[in-house]
């Protein structure tokens, strides 16, 4: 056998260090079977490693750092099987490991649980070399004996380790498979059945078997209503088309929810613009948890979407003081520049430039600075001080091009914002020239065509767009609510609303296209329900505008002022609402 490595020039400097290690290394397991009662001297504890065996460890370091690894591995491994000792086992799958042998790893691992059944560890490295070496039939047993040899306690979080570990396999079907298979034991009526059956599920997902995960979302929750597990992948199942999901959210809701869980859906809720679902659910976590802060702060900012001002500035006021004396964070930072943000555009509602300017003056966090100073452009424009607003934004710096683009949709929309569509068409179309396959871009200039009263341009800007990418439903809503309010090709418009509806189901902005084009048609009661239903669904002072307008003609005309006055409260400047009442000659 040779010995690498021993020249007298070369190699004796790391040695010191090299005995060291093999001493601790067989140390560390002597040592923890000679842990004492505290403040007791450890008793004397014998060590096993004899001259032979220290000799042969040496020999398999050398060899494991130098130009023959294999033979490293074979003494190193055959150590380990004379000593049973589970670090030894691990040093060997280590070198194979370095040596980039995975069969040699499988090897080693193999013998650490032959020789040491009852070891999680040593499992958990076959294990993990299987579904490595992508030998996924022979991962069931190992799966199995992986959540036994968990402590009870212990068992969930091993379970939710499982999806983390089957993400590394080829096929993904197989892997979904091979985890029933393995988890199969522990798929009861219990809390560790509802953590099997979310890991199951997860694997699923990844499969990308979505009725496969919602069945075993539906076991999980089955096994233990009770459990939080199922219902978070329920949460991310959330889908008008899978209604099943959001069933077992509210189940679990209406028992013993943790808060977390309830916010979760509310910010699903919001994602889905289910605003007025979400809101209930805030001030519940709010009465259940008042020290709740991220519920305050979600809240204050869906508050000020509604209009709801006065009760936004106490929400937001609540969560900056249960932050105050939080330790920094990025979180944290992120959380206040969203409240200032949020409360200095309360604060420009009630024209009161001085106090919004203070407190966008305390924004330090660096990803927000951006918002900052688009705020602060909004007010000086509201001051009548556009060109000043347009070259603060023009001032902002630009890193890249995602920033340069969004430093120009900053300024279209203040121009949009401020009555000045030529503008902002001018300025779309020079950014369009650049980079004609923007279909964002593309569909904000035939919004400013719109404006502009270039309808053909408009619509041949939206067929363009939906030619490019079918799906956009954005651009069927579009036009089909110009044609609406056009009232012009009324049946298409009703067509395409509703094809928007597809891609978008329950959407309150395309419903309340929808609401429009069926009373442009004169079905007014068709229309009411819609509009009702998208303005339950999203308190907007545009839906508000049609729906007052609906009832007004119904001639429930208490009851379409009230709609409007609600709308005034959540918008007094929307252009639609506005223009509806000169219209109608309706003062409020």
């Amino acid at each position: 056998m040779r010995l690498v490595g021993l020249d007298y020039y070369g190699s004796m400097t790391p040695l010191p260090r090299l005995l060291l290690t093999i001493a601790w290394s067989l140390g560390c397991a002597f040592a923890a079977q000679a842990q004492a009662p505290a403040g007791q001297p450890a008793p004397p504890q014998n060590s096993s490693l004899d001259a032979p065996l220290f000799y042969q460890l040496l020999l398999g370091e050398l060899n494991a750092r130098g130009d023959e690894p294999g033979t490293g591995f074979s003494l190193i491994l055959d150590a380990a099987r004379k000593s049973k000792d589970g670090l030894l086992y691990q040093r060997a799958v280590d070198i194979a490991f370095q040596a980039r042998s995975g069969d040699a790893a499988l090897q080693a691992a193999r013998a650490w649980k032959q020789a040491l059944p009852e070891s999680r560890e040593a499992n958990r490295y076959v294990l993990q070399i299987l579904v490595a070496l992508n030998r996924l039939p022979e991962t069931v047993e190992p799966l199995t004996a992986e959540i036994r040899l968990a402590p009870e306690n212990d068992r969930i979080a091993a379970l939710s380790f499982v999806p983390r570990l089957y993400a590394r396999a080829a096929d993904k079907r197989l892997a979904a498979s091979i985890t029933e298979q393995g988890l199969r034991t522990y798929l009861g009526s219990s809390p560790v059945g509802a953590a099997a059956w979310t890991a199951i599920g997860r694997v699923r997902l990844a499969a990308g078997d979505t009725q496969g995960t919602l069945d075993a979302t539906l076991q999980g929750h089955k096994a233990f209503s009770g459990s939080e597990v199922p219902v978070v992948l329920a949460l991310e199942m959330m889908d008008p088309k899978w209604p099943q999901a959001e069933a077992v959210v509210k189940t679990y809701l209406a028992g013993a929810a943790i808060p977390e869980i309830r916010m979760g859906y509310a910010r699903a809720l919001l994602d889905a613009q289910r605003y007025s679902e979400a809101t209930p659910q805030l001030e519940q976590i709010t009465r259940q948890r008042p020290e709740f802060a991220e519920a305050w702060l979600v809240l204050g900012s869906v508050q000020t979407q509604e209009g709801q001002n006065e009760k936004a500035q106490a929400s937001l006021n609540r969560y900056l003081d249960l932050v105050k004396d939080q330790p920094a964070s990025q979180e944290r930072s992120r959380g206040q520049a969203q409240a200032f943000l949020t409360l200095a555009q309360l604060a420009e509602r009630r024209k009161d430039y001085a106090a919004a300017e203070a407190w966008l003056a305390r924004i330090d966090n660096a990803d927000e600075l951006f918002s900052a100073q688009n705020r602060r452009a909004s007010i000086l424009a509201r001051q009548g001080k556009l060109e000043e607003g347009r070259q603060l934004l023009r001032a902002l710096p630009q890193r890249n091009a995602a920033e340069a683009r969004s430093k120009l949709m900053a300024e279209v929309q203040l121009l949009r914002d401020h009555q000045q569509p030529r503008l902002a068409y001018d300025l779309l179309a020079q950014a369009i020239r650049q980079d004609p396959k923007d279909l964002e871009l593309l569909y904000d200039q035939a919004m400013l065509a719109e404006k502009l009263e270039r309808f053909d341009e408009m619509e041949s800007l939206l067929r363009q767009l939906i030619a490019a990418k079918p799906e956009h439903h954005h651009a069927y809503n579009a036009l089909g609510y110009s044609l609406a309010d056009r009232n012009v090709r009324l049946t298409e418009a009703r067509d395409l609303v509703r094809k928007a509806l597809e891609f978008a189901p329950g959407d309150p902005f395309i419903s309340d296209s929808l609401g429009w084009a069926e009373f442009r048609l004169g079905n007014l009661s068709e229309a009411r329900r819609i509009l009702e239903d998208a303005f339950k669904a999203r308190p907007d002072a545009e839906i508000a505008a049609h729906l007052g307008e609906v009832l007004w003609t119904m001639g429930q005309k208490d009851r379409a002022t009230q709609v409007w006055k609600e709308g005034l409260k959540i918008n007094n400047d929307n252009e639609t609402l506005v223009n509806t009442l000169k219209r109608l000659g309706v003062k409020l």
